[in-house]
């Protein structure tokens, strides 16, 4: 008590309130957190499920590995590639990360 009066500062009234004060900052943190990393990464991957939940046959697609092919079969877990004229790959569906836009 005597640090404070020497300071000019004051208690606060209510203890509730100081522990609310020192856990904002903390509370803050989280939610920017949230916003700018947890939120982006949720929509990416609900926009990821989406494309693979429509992906055809005849879909040009690029594979994680950099390997462009066009989509030959579908299965639940894996889809078909033809990579060359004669060349067919199976790739687990997961490794597919974007569909190609028809050039015309």
């Amino acid at each position: 008590m005597d640090a404070l009066a020497q300071t000019g500062a004051q208690a606060p009234a209510d203890p509730t309130i100081g522990m609310i004060v020192q856990f904002l900052p903390l509370v803050a943190i989280m939610v920017i957190m949230y916003f700018l990393l947890i939120r982006p990464q949720q929509q990416r991957q609900r926009q990821t499920d989406q494309m693979l939940k429509e992906l055809k046959k005849g879909d040009k697609v690029l594979t994680s590995g950099g390997i462009f092919g066009t989509v030959v079969g579908l299965d639940e877990a894996k889809a078909v590639l033809r990579i060359a004229d004669d060349t067919k790959v199976e790739f687990a569906k997961s490794a597919i990360v974007q569909v190609l836009a028809e050039s015309k």
